[in-house]
């Protein structure tokens, strides 16, 4: 990634066509905690006085990584994770995104997922998401119900399909 792609003003970085997966360009819009790592970027390049057009460096300052899953592989060791795959992160982030409540179209347009079908096998579900559904139901249910329990109301919805 080069900081010409970057924009620390709007906080976006530019994906540009025929550099992702798809071949489409995008715009990422930056959440807080990247936009801080990348400002820590910006400020060290200034800092160092080593005015380079790459955002990710090597080891010693003086040039772009050449071997991406070298530097993978020693980052995720020394935060303790390792063996970890960047693609996971791929995963990670629609998993997140789709929990969060954002739309899954939209999900799609930041990941870069152009069929739902691949879309789909990316949003894995948990025994967790199982679980959330449930209370969720009940707890619309109870809602629904105007009661503490939504026992009356399953009974009632029971009662009326039988009828």
């Amino acid at each position: 990634m080069k900081w010409a792609d970057v924009d620390l003003k709007n906080w976006t970085v530019r994906l540009n066509a025929g550099e992702t997966k798809n071949e489409k360009g995008r715009i990422v819009y930056l959440d807080s905690e990247l936009q801080e790592i990348l400002a820590d970027l910006w400020q060290s390049r200034k800092t160092s006085g080593k005015l380079t057009e790459h955002v990710f460096m090597n080891a010693d300052g003086t040039d772009r990584i050449k071997k991406f899953d070298t530097a993978w592989a020693t980052a995720c060791k020394r935060v303790g994770v390792p063996g970890k795959l960047f693609h996971d992160l791929r995963r990670t982030s629609i998993r997140n995104m789709v929990r969060a409540g954002t739309p899954e179209v939209v999900a799609m347009k930041i990941s870069g997922h152009r069929t739902r079908s691949v879309f789909d096998r990316y949003n894995i579900v948990s025994e967790e998401d199982l679980k959330q559904a449930a209370m969720r139901q009940e707890e619309y249910l109870n809602s629904a119900s105007g009661k503490e329990t939504g026992k009356v109301m399953k009974f009632e919805i029971r009662a009326k399909s039988v009828k």
